[in-house]
């Protein structure tokens, strides 16, 4: 729609988690530094964020990051019971589902993973929006998965990918057997006001422009209006983009994002 008219091969702020359009702000590359050493050192880290930080984002990066020696296993609805959580693993690992109860399919789990370790291959489960999870027991069978270890290493790397509440649920004493085995805690917080610019230039780019379409007074109106979370921010561009096209303004103003912020009624955000 608008693409021609801005220089651009592909929208740029789409919402989507394509990893290619990541921008590693200091944050984003720390919490991606962390989720690499969770998976060489095969432990089970806790990531968390607002809604629209990029979480998913980032496990999609880690995802291209990895190569044959890891068996990725993602699960993006984790409303599970135990059970179903347990079933969905072993269907993921291509594992016969002729198991009769929790304890045969936990066995058939872990010859599976054995097997892998002995071919040189490491799983790495990736649970989004973990804060779905419907129960105790099911972050039980969590738990249970740490136990899949030798002596002189663990056998899997799991990666819990939660809203902010998931850090505080897990503070509960009923979860702290699950918490003590958590090796790694990182909160992904939005981007900062310094960075925006260098945001923004890094979608454009990614998308064929290589020279910057906003002026200075809308980006810093990007960041007010979006506390810095990149989800709001990519809303706000594209609004302001939608508006600049149908009116052919070539250089997108801070008229637009304001716009753009009344439209999707982002009034009450303000820089930190």
């Amino acid at each position: 729609m608008y693409e021609t008219f801005y220089g651009l091969k592909s929208r740029p702020f789409s919402k989507t988690p394509d990893p290619k359009f990541l921008f590693l702000s200091k944050n984003h590359e720390e919490a991606l530094a962390r989720l690499q050493y969770a998976v060489e050192e095969k432990e089970l880290i806790l990531l968390t964020g607002e809604v629209g930080c990029g979480k998913t984002t980032l496990t999609r990066a880690l995802m291209d990051q990895l190569g044959e020696g890891y068996r990725v296993i993602t699960i993006i609805n984790p409303m599970l019971t135990p059970a179903q959580f347990l079933k969905t693993i072993a269907l993921r690992m291509e594992i016969d589902m002729s198991a009769n109860n929790k304890a045969e399919l936990l066995d058939a789990i872990y010859a599976r993973v054995y097997q892998d370790h002995e071919a040189g291959i490491t799983p790495v489960i990736i649970i989004d929006e973990a804060q779905l999870i419907p129960n105790k027991e099911t972050f039980e069978e969590i738990r249970l998965l740490t136990n899949f270890q030798l002596d002189y290493t663990n056998l899997v790397s799991l990666i819990l990918v939660g809203q902010t509440d998931l850090r505080r649920r897990l503070s509960h004493k009923t979860y702290l057997p699950l918490k003590q085995r958590i090796g790694l805690f990182f909160h992904l917080g939005p981007i900062a006001p310094h960075e925006i610019r260098d945001y923004v230039l890094c979608r454009l780019r990614t998308s064929g422009r290589e020279d910057m379409l906003f002026t200075d007074g809308a980006l810093s109106a990007l960041h007010r209006y979006s506390g810095g979370i990149p989800r709001l921010i990519n809303s706000l561009a594209t609004s302001a983009l939608l508006d600049g096209f149908s009116k052919e303004i070539t250089v997108i103003d801070e008229g637009l994002i304001a716009d753009a912020a009344r439209e999707l009624t982002l009034h009450g955000y303000s820089e930190n």
